[in-house]
């Protein structure tokens, strides 16, 4: 189904939507459930520095994707970027590589909720189904996640301003929550709790950093909505920036209060070690409780927010013959990609049947998924400086392209990072599987969609798409321009 011609409708995002959307799906629920592995792995101090590492890789993808999002403000993101920098084919890789890390991250969060409610209700679990990798599945357990799956699937179907606000809501709760963790355990902590600072040396590092693209993965979904905001191109770039650096700042600090505020024994026997640390240096069990909440407003943010971006990914692959139409088709009322969301939203329903060893499989198999986008969009990002060089860009990452480079080389280390031999190689056969399977889902995809491509020249795909980006853009810088132009004539009163 085309673009709904009517715009009024779409530019319903503000600045501060924007913000919350991306922030709220880069930190979600993964420090609660995740931050103890981490630190057992890596240490304190080497857990912050695998943050660091990953979150300068991270930083630099972002300045890319950041004058890119300027420069063009469609709906699709890494998939635009790539099918005018380098071609069709390559912009189908990835966008099918990004839509594995969305929706790899959506399906995380159906596993994250019941393992969090585990927390606040040891013995709730009943109904016991099979056991994987020695995990006990049971049918309460299971049911828990796929309740959140179908109550986070609606809420989308509802339109992406509703959804805007219940994320900067729950947002705003998380960081509080986060804030009192940080300051308690800067205030009641211990260093001699950190002891060992560094576990493992490189390989504990490098085995903590492969984790991060997964963690960090969200402010990709800013440009997923961008025609959909009410904002000037050059304020894209600038709040995607701010919300990659928050979040580098956010999982160290947690890492720390983690770190200082739980042993080493207490971290290998808690569940939950963030939650824990929490009720230790406040000194009260109610507190892990407290933070426990926040926790769920993390899940539900990142599950929000990995909705939108992987739905929309999704539906511009469609309207570009890459996958079938029916994942662009759009509700008749809240104009949201409802196939593509009934999709995303099925496939989180049933991942809580596998029960939680998922958990690192999605974060290893998404996060390798994510970073190959990510390599595919920095080098789209240096052949459109050389090739496009007047191409508007209302934000700029510099004036030359070693921003590109420096993403390019981060991200194919990265890559190796996650090949057999590698000290944090994927799991086999798990993880690998995972993997493998989404590419020969895509591959059948392409093969079926093989008679539409035929009738529509893929050069024409790309130029059509070029032609509407660079309508918007000059579209808004002519409205500035006017804008300008209004506020210096004369007053006629």
């Amino acid at each position: 189904m085309p673009h709904e011609s009517n715009e009024d409708h779409k530019k319903v995002l503000s600045r501060l939507d924007v913000l919350f959307l991306a922030f709220g799906a880069m930190i979600g629920w993964g420090w609660v459930v995740l931050s103890g592995n981490w630190i057992i792995g890596a240490g304190t101090l080497g857990a912050m520095l695998a943050f660091v590492l990953g979150g300068v890789l991270v930083i630099f993808v972002g300045l890319a994707y950041a004058e890119l999002a300027s420069a063009m403000p469609t709906t699709g993101g890494a998939l635009i970027y790539v099918l005018r920098g380098i071609g069709y084919k390559t912009g189908f890789v990835a966008a099918w590589a990004l839509a594995l890390g969305y929706i790899s991250v959506v399906s995380f969060e159906a596993v994250a909720l019941p393992t969090v409610i585990e927390y606040i209700f040891p013995d709730y679990k009943v109904g016991l189904m099979y056991s994987i990798q020695g995990y006990d599945v049971y049918a309460s357990w299971v049911l828990v996640g796929m309740l959140g799956s179908v109550f986070i699937t609606v809420v989308n179907l509802m339109g992406v301003k509703f959804a805007a606000l219940l994320q900067m809501i729950l947002t705003i709760i998380i960081g509080i929550i986060g804030l009192m963790l940080i300051f308690g355990a800067a205030v009641n902590g211990s260093v001699h709790n950190a002891d060992p600072l560094l576990i493992g040396g490189v390989a504990g590092v490098l085995t903590v950093a492969i984790m991060t693209p997964f963690m960090f993965v969200g402010f990709d979904v800013i440009p997923q909505t961008a025609e959909e905001m009410k904002i000037p191109p050059r304020s894209i770039g600038r709040i995607l920036i701010v919300s990659v650096v928050a979040a580098v700042i956010w999982y160290v600090a947690i890492i720390f209060a983690v770190g200082f505020g739980l042993d080493q024994t207490a971290l290998v026997s808690s569940v939950l070690p963030t939650a824990d640390a929490m009720s230790n240096v406040f000194g009260h069990t109610g507190f892990g409780i407290v933070l426990i909440l926040g926790g769920v407003a993390g899940i539900i943010t990142s599950w929000n927010s990995f909705i939108i971006g992987g739905s929309r990914i999704l539906c511009a692959m469609a309207e570009r013959k890459m996958i079938p139409a029916w994942f662009s088709r759009r509700h008749a009322r809240y104009h949201t990609p409802i196939n593509a969301i009934l999709f995303i939203g099925t496939l989180s329903t049933l991942a809580p049947l596998l029960g939680r060893p998922m958990l690192i499989w999605l974060v290893d198999a998404g996060g390798l998924a994510i970073v190959l986008a990510y390599a595919l969009v920095a080098v789209a990002f240096v052949r459109l400086r050389r090739n496009e060089p007047n191409m508007a860009r209302p934000f700029r990452a510099g004036q030359s392209s070693f921003v590109g480079w420096a993403a390019v080389i981060f991200s194919v280390l990265f890559i190796a990072l996650y090949l057999p031999g590698m000290p944090a190689a994927l799991l086999w056969p798990y993880e690998w599987l995972i993997f493998a399977g989404w590419w020969g889902v895509g591959c059948l995809l392409m093969l079926q969609m093989r008679s539409a491509r035929r009738a529509v020249d893929p050069k024409q795909l790309v130029s059509t798409a070029v032609k509407e980006e660079e309508a918007q853009c000059t579209n808004s810088v002519l409205n500035k321009s006017l804008r300008g132009r209004t506020a210096l004539k004369p007053s006629s009163m």
